[in-house]
């Protein structure tokens, strides 16, 4: 339930559906490209709960999540009645520039296919850790059918990045499933007898065959062309049979087309590419290095590192190994050696449990709650962990260090740095970097990373007020008949997986403000709005029980987001015989949703029967 509301207040702040042109997400936040930015509520939606920030990058509105941005994702995409195809046309008067349609188009194609791959390339290092200690040996039965499993989303690369090309572009997405197996079919192999290039001809046009298998652009450069044929055979065949003879005409001109001429230009250009990237780093690798290990996170912060994907994936299929990836280890490590001290050194619960568990998964690879809950709110943290990493990215670039498959930066990628003859001394570079960057960065942050302007945010004391006032009381935002929480039919509720408080059943259809504060949300459909009081308490009160499902019917808010209420201001009206009616429960429940960060929260009403301003819940704060 909270992250279907979650998805409701995004939908709300992002403008509406209506203003949504695509949708996709990765490891930690939703990546929007919106019809109008205007429309989209930055600021609101960076107060609300369960939203680490937003960003603007790339030509895309960013709501960094978290770990579980899959789920909110899967619920935007249910409630705003989403399907997976992303509309690639701008609209008019919308202007996107170069690169932040660049971006955008790598991170659409890129992003769906990376679990995969991940997976592949983590096996494929634990495989070969395998055979460094002689558990397995190469060429068995064992290490034949464990290596098919790994090496298949990399050597069928063409076939996965089809798909999410051609649905990128806007075409049907299994004719990119065709075009990528096309390309790397075993009747071309067979063609080719494992030459690097062949000789061949297709109704006497000439063709210097090559292998696609594990290449990157030549497909997506395949797909966007497929998808130009597409659009323009729609317009001109008729609706009876355009679904099967676009595709039919589409594919029968692009695979040819690909073969003869865009494989091989697009294969050399990007050979030159890689060798202008790998000159540019041998010029002076240290430095080379260093550069890319500070700017790594800064990279992150922007979403603008998904760039270099396309470039470290064609370089493990040009050379089966890459220098960039070990250069970003020091870079993760290092944001997670800061984010580890400041857990150490706060004292507020709540702070110190945002930062415990950026931790834990800047270990496994995604380091976006450590920058922007903590790290980059104090600002010198941040800081100190970029340029922390630059030791780390001398002493890898110094030693060459290269990775073998690709995968994020994690505890499981160092598996990925060893190669088939054995651990040498490119992946102890690796691991002596990641160390030190993550030491430095730790020690560092803890004797000097808490400016004395952000104390307070550790600390626990969030302002005068709260200091002055050992308990705090909130009021009652209806007249009715008071019942436990645990009462409650909704167990979400009833469980207090959402925070303590208690319910009512209201005899009037008013719900006025329990305390002073600010609306800091108020769902479109009006049946649940959240407060921020003066003195720190986030309430929810939810009026009746799946009321959602009545999309605003019966329900009037006399507020707007942002705004100041005082106690017992009315917030919204609603219509009780017509909800309960309609069929739905109008029990509402007046929760405390960040109950963790008080010793007691206890219902100080002792009788069954309440009125509007009576004295409801009372709060005791945590002690320092």
């Amino acid at each position: 339930m909270k992250n279907q509301a979650l998805a409701e207040l995004i939908i709300q702040h992002v403008g509406g559906k209506d203003n949504v042109i695509s949708l996709v997400h990765c490891a930690t936040r939703l990546r929007f490209v919106l019809k109008d930015d205007a429309k989209a509520d930055e600021d609101n939606l960076k107060k609300q709960i369960g939203i680490i920030t937003v960003v603007k990058s790339g030509g895309q509105f960013q709501v960094v999540i978290g770990n579980h941005v899959a789920d909110v994702y899967s619920d935007i995409m249910q409630l705003a009645n989403f399907n997976d195809k992303n509309t690639p046309d701008t609209p008019s008067g919308k202007k996107i520039g170069i690169f932040s349609r660049l971006i955008d188009l790598v991170s659409g194609i890129f992003i769906p296919t990376l679990a995969i791959i991940v997976a592949g390339g983590i096996l494929k290092g634990i495989i070969e850790f395998l055979v460094v200690i002689s558990v397995i040996q190469p060429n068995t039965p064992t290490f034949n059918f464990l290596f098919a499993i790994a090496d298949a989303p990399f050597y069928y690369l063409p076939i996965i990045l089809g798909f999410s090309a051609v649905k990128k572009f806007g075409g049907n997405p299994y004719v990119g499933l065709a075009l990528g197996g096309a390309l790397v079919h075993p009747v071309i192999g067979g063609m080719m007898k494992g030459a690097l290039s062949f000789n061949t001809e297709f109704f006497s046009i000439p063709i210097n065959l090559i292998p696609y298998a594990s290449s990157v652009f030549p497909i997506i450069l395949a797909s966007w062309f497929y998808c130009l044929l597409e659009r323009n055979f729609n317009k001109v065949l008729h609706d009876s049979f355009k679904k099967f003879i676009s595709p039919l005409l589409g594919i029968l001109i692009t695979v040819p087309l690909t073969f003869a001429v865009i494989g091989p230009v697009v294969s050399f250009i990007c050979d030159h590419v890689a060798t202008g990237i790998i000159y540019v780093y041998h010029l002076n690798p240290i430095v080379a290095s260093m550069i890319l290990a500070a700017a790594w996170q800064v990279m992150v912060i922007f979403g603008i590192h998904w760039g270099l994907v396309p470039f470290i994936m064609n370089n493990i299929t040009l050379y089966q190994q890459d220098f960039m990836l070990p250069i970003l280890f020091p870079a993760v490590f290092a944001q997670v050696g800061a984010v580890l001290a400041v857990m150490l050194r706060s004292k507020d619960k709540q702070f110190k449990a945002l930062a415990n568990s950026s931790v834990l998964s800047g270990i496994f690879g995604v380091t976006e709650p450590a920058i922007y809950g903590v790290n980059l709110p104090l600002k010198r943290p941040f800081i100190i962990g970029c340029l922390s990493a630059t030791i780390g990215g001398a002493i890898v670039g110094y030693y060459h260090s290269v990775i073998y498959s690709f995968s994020f930066i994690s505890i499981f990628a160092f598996l990925q740095l060893i190669p088939r003859e054995g651990i040498d001394q490119r992946f102890y570079a690796v691991v002596i970097g990641s160390i030190a960057s993550f030491s430095l960065s730790a020690i560092v942050t803890y004797c000097f990373g808490i400016a004395k302007d952000k104390v307070q945010m550790i600390s626990g004391e969030k302002d005068v007020s709260q200091k002055s006032a050992n308990d705090i009381t909130l009021f009652s935002p209806m007249t009715g008949k008071l019942i436990p929480l645990n009462q409650v039919s909704d167990q979400t509720f009833a469980s207090e997986l959402m925070g303590k408080g208690a319910a009512i059943i209201p005899a009037i259809g008013q719900a006025v403000a329990p305390a002073d504060g600010e609306i800091v949300s108020l769902f479109r459909t009006k049946h649940a709005i959240g407060i921020l009081t003066d003195s720190g308490v986030e309430i929810l009160i939810h009026i009746g029980i799946d009321t959602v499902k009545l999309d605003g019917q019966f329900f009037e808010a006399h507020v707007q987001m942002g705004s100041k209420v005082k106690q017992g201001d009315l917030l919204v009206s609603f219509d009780i015989d017509a909800i309960e009616q309609a069929g739905f429960e109008i029990t509402t429940p007046v929760i405390v949703t960040n109950s963790d960060n008080y010793q007691a929260v206890q219902c100080i009403f002792n009788q069954d029967d309440i009125k509007s301003g009576d004295a409801l819940l009372a709060l005791t704060k945590n002690k320092e």
